[in-house]
């Protein structure tokens, strides 16, 4: 079976084929690529130069000296950890790498972020994300490049979701007077908070965006496999918590108190029948109570207890029903009791994070693109996945499609999952990752450009 480096190998070949064919010099890529693409001008000539140019910008991601850039990068962002909205440095690595590219770029875009564009600045405008922000983790691998914060560390990968967002702009810009549309690159803040992702929606990242895509890093699957798939594809994360307020007394006297302990009992073991006595089996749903709080001595019953949880769903109406529901349950039960509750669903500590749900046209598009990256047989249908994903906040405003890039690699140690001390990424994904950032862009604008012009 083919990996998904020979793909990308063969890609680069048949550039350097077509090089030949229309007198191009892979050697000095954007010099001779924009004089060998300028001589086309009849219609089949514009055809032939657009595959050349998607030839050249994954042939380009897979250069050597491409692929040393991306990983320093990388590395000086995983050397330098910092947490959601603390991203003072990794902003200022981003701009210098865009200024020295001389790619525009917004800034500061809620606190930290950053919004670059880089080609026409005209329709269509399409969007590429990748956040930026580490985890409160003390790193335990050991290796040249660990991380110089103790107690920070780029355990989820997204160090090198900005690298690889990087080498697409550098890709990109280097074929910026070839582009018919615009490229939003938008480097996000805060997406372990949950709140990243709204902020820069709020603050106009999407303005004039009529599609968008991203990616993250997995160990589930080898190294350059592809997982996605059309629909819903990642849980909507909800936290609840609830105050449940009583009569406090002594516990050998409790008819002279009103017992909110009772009361918070029922209300944890009737939640467990929402899921198994009201929902569809076959539409998955969790609801989790995760933590109890209330009294502080053996022999007197308190005036309040608190619990809260999770509740995880992958249809929008699923996920806004079943917060409705748990509300409902819990106020329910404490007036059982005679007990009055507060129930908060939009907790600052752990917001609610809507479903992850991928346009179908625009899955399609990714797909098509990944599968000229890494080859039919490494893109694969993933399942859904409990696990949530701020990305979705971009999918509830625009279009677009999110993936999985695997990374898992037992001779490099790549086996460990999110959030472990011992997390570590194979380097090697990150020219694939590159290259599928820069290919999904060049194609959609060339398609959408060349849609609106078969329309007139």
């Amino acid at each position: 079976m083919a990996t998904p480096q020979s793909v990308v190998f063969l890609t680069l070949l048949s550039f350097l084929l077509c090089s030949c064919c229309l007198g191009l010099k892979a050697s000095a890529h954007e010099t001779h690529l924009c004089k060998s693409l300028n001589s086309s001008s009849s219609s089949s000539s514009s055809s032939l130069s657009s595959s050349s140019l998607s030839a050249y910008v994954v042939g380009r991601a897979k250069d050597a000296s491409m692929g040393d850039w991306i990983k320093k990068i990388r590395r000086e962002i995983h050397e330098n950890p910092e947490l959601a909205h603390e991203e003072f440095e990794t902003s200022a690595l981003v701009r210098r790498e865009l200024d020295r590219l001389g790619v525009a770029y917004r800034w500061p875009v809620s606190r930290t972020g950053v919004v670059a564009t880089v080609g026409s600045g005209s329709p269509p405008f399409v969007a590429l994300r990748a956040d930026m922000d580490a985890l409160p983790i003390r790193e335990l691998v050991e290796w040249e490049h660990k991380s110089k914060v103790d107690g920070k560390m780029h355990a989820c990968g997204h160090d090198a979701h900005v690298a690889m967002l990087l080498g697409a702009a550098k890709i990109l810009q280097e074929v910026r007077d070839h582009l018919q549309g615009t490229v939003v690159l938008i480097f996000q803040p805060a997406e372990e908070s949950g709140r990243g992702a709204k902020d820069m929606v709020r603050e106009g990242a999407l303005q004039d965006v009529e599609a968008i895509f991203g990616l993250h890093l997995v160990h589930k699957y080898p190294t350059g496999v592809v997982a996605s798939r059309p629909g819903e594809f990642l849980a909507g994360c909800g936290s609840f918590k609830a105050r449940i307020k009583g009569k406090g007394g002594h516990a050998a006297i409790p008819h002279l108190s009103i017992d909110p302990i009772l009361a918070a009992s029922t209300a944890v073991i009737s939640l467990q029948n929402i899921v198994s006595r009201e929902v569809d089996p076959l539409d998955s749903q969790v609801v989790s109570v995760a933590m109890i709080q209330g009294g502080t001595a053996f022999n007197v019953i308190p005036d309040t207890a608190t619990i809260g949880g999770t509740f995880r769903a992958f249809s929008k109406k699923s996920f806004y029903g079943l917060g409705e529901r748990i509300e409902e349950v819990i106020k329910a039960q404490a007036a059982v009791h005679r007990c009055s509750a507060e129930v908060d669903l939009e907790g600052s500590e752990h917001p609610s994070i809507p479903p992850t749900v991928n346009d179908e046209r625009i899955y399609k598009h990714a797909h098509r693109v990944s599968t000229e990256v890494v080859g039919e047989e490494n893109t694969v249908l993933s399942p859904c996945f409990t696990g949530s994903e701020d990305f979705a906040f971009y999918l509830d405003e625009v279009p677009g499609s999110f993936l999985f890039l695997g990374i898992r690699n037992e001779k490099t140690g790549s086996v460990h999952p999110p959030h472990s001390p011992y997390y570590s990424i194979d380097e090697d994904v990150l020219s694939i990752g590159t290259a599928i950032h820069a290919a999904f862009a060049l194609s959609y604008v060339s398609n959408s450009t060349r849609t609106a012009n078969s329309d007139r």
